[in-house]
């Protein structure tokens, strides 16, 4: 039996984890010891409803546990609620955003090397049809070459958890699984409900429209042969969510990390690369990640 605790389990992906685990035979090897989140309420909703443990603090399963999930909303936790737990465990699993700071998301990468802890997480989308089709043609070419794509994705721009980080690694992590992880810059233009940011790779630019209260994931594709547009069906999301906890498990089980440590740090660079066009006005060059 696997043992893990989920930290910051006010966010609806402890939920999900929980249903998978109760549901699935066979993530029966892996139990939840502990659920802990400073929203009280939100942990006894969860021990209620799946019978799980609360926990007074964090770090309170240190040394008890193969792995570790967490799920806060707010970035700014992510590092904070895991780094007490690295020399001890073998795998975790972390939520978008990584983190919010770029150079928290640099350290939490060179922990996990240095302990030898296998990684995943990061936004669910990068499972969603839409994106491995998109991937498939660009590593393919068979379909002509890229002129562009326009990815688009919800975002929130005013809530508790970090404003434009908390949704926004969504679009984000669409546009690097498809295109790649590194656009050499972004530019934003930010209008009524809409911020609309250039990604600009060598070969080509990618545009993202991130839109406030519309739930669309979709992405246009244009190649010389013509446009492939295609819009993820809301249902998918529920498969995306048991993707992303699978993948966690065959890292507990002693699988190897399946992305590389830049896909996890990537996408804090190119966020914070964004929030500071957005205050610039300006094209931001994108931060590299080294080891």
């Amino acid at each position: 039996m696997k043992r893990i605790v989920i930290l910051g389990c006010e966010n609806s992906h402890a939920n999900s984890f929980l249903t998978h685990i109760k549901e699935r035979d066979e993530l029966s090897d892996v139990e939840v010891v502990g659920v802990y989140s400073a929203d009280t309420e939100a942990m006894q909703k969860l021990r209620d409803a799946f019978g799980v443990p609360t926990m007074d603090h964090f770090d309170d399963a240190v040394g008890k546990v193969d792995g570790v999930v967490v799920t806060a909303r707010h970035g700014k936790h992510h590092l904070e609620y895991v780094r007490p737990y690295l020399d001890s465990v073998s795998a975790v699993f972390i939520d978008k955003p990584f983190t919010i700071d770029e150079d928290e998301a640099v350290t939490l990468a060179r922990l996990c090397k240095k302990h030898g802890v296998r990684l995943s997480g990061g936004s669910m989308l990068k499972f969603a049809s839409i994106v491995k089709e998109a991937r498939e043609r660009v590593a393919s070419g068979a379909k002509g070459k890229t002129l562009g794509a326009e990815v688009r994705a919800p975002v929130s721009m005013q809530n508790d958890y970090g404003d434009f980080f908390f949704y926004s690694q969504h679009l984000v992590e669409m546009v690097g699984e498809a295109f790649g992880r590194y656009p050499t810059s972004v530019a934003a233009f930010p209008t009524d409900g809409v911020i609309t940011v250039a990604f600009r790779y060598p070969e080509c630019t990618v545009t993202g429209r991130f839109t406030e209260k519309n739930y669309v994931y979709a992405i246009t594709h244009e190649l010389w042969d013509g446009p492939v547009t295609s819009v993820m069906p809301s249902d998918e999301l529920g498969r995306c969510s048991y993707e992303e906890f699978a993948t966690f498990a065959r890292l507990l089980r002693g699988g190897e990390q399946e992305e590389p440590l830049e896909s996890f740090v990537a996408p804090v660079f190119i966020l914070n690369a964004i929030d500071r066009s957005l205050a610039s006005g300006k094209e931001e060059p994108v931060r590299r990640f080294t080891l």
